[in-house]
């Protein structure tokens, strides 16, 4: 692949595996007609015996994409992680303004998951991934709610058939200036969402 430049191509599958589990919101794309349909879902990352693995996740049985995560269709997954805005005054040689990001793309083929046990099992191992190391919240598979919620999701899993990794965080520039970029990246995300969040609750 000639595009993105090869320093921006990341090939440790391991950074990409990780992104997924620290940025679990996917953005799910599909193709019917030649209409595109999106969806916005969380996805846990399952290891195989064989290939790259699945993605595991569930969706509202209202939401047309719905019928098209199954039967082995072709999807399109992006995970987005960190992003920022890079600004040349932080670097002490002349730069010009840039953006740094980390972007995951994932191809595969999706069926949906028959067995409602199941589709509860999957429910109960997002939650307990999400809630991180303190699990302040252990949801019981045969909580009560659970019944009644299953009769309006569908589970699937996504088959993982290729994957790429967009990583670009100044590697072109000297590694004294790709740590004042990291540094940017790792200080602006919360000031940034933090006056956004609060934008939105205000308004």
């Amino acid at each position: 692949m000639s595009y993105p430049p090869k320093h921006y191509q990341e090939t440790n599958f391991k950074h990409i595996i990780s992104t997924i589990k620290a940025y679990p919101l996917a953005t799910v794309i599909s193709v019917k007609d030649a209409k595109v349909l999106v969806t916005h879902l969380p996805l846990i990352y399952k290891k195989t015996k064989q290939g790259a693995g699945k993605l595991i996740g569930h969706i509202d049985k209202a939401n047309p994409q719905t019928s098209l995560l199954s039967n082995s269709n072709p999807c399109t997954i992006i995970f987005n992680g960190p992003d920022s805005y890079i600004s040349p005054s932080i670097f002490e040689s002349k730069q010009l303004p840039t953006w740094n990001y980390i972007k995951i793309h994932i191809e595969g083929s999706v069926s949906k998951i028959e067995n409602a046990n199941d589709v509860k099992e999957s429910i109960v191992n997002m939650t307990a991934q999400l809630e991180g190391l303190e699990q302040k919240f252990v949801l019981d598979k045969n909580d009560v709610r659970m019944e009644r919620l299953i009769d309006f999701i569908e589970g699937f899993e996504v088959d993982i058939t290729s994957w790429e990794g967009k990583f670009k965080i100044s590697q072109d520039k000297p590694n004294a200036e790709q740590m004042l970029a990291k540094s940017a990246l790792e200080n602006s995300e919360p000031t940034h969402k933090l006056n956004y969040i609060n934008s939105i609750f205000d308004s």
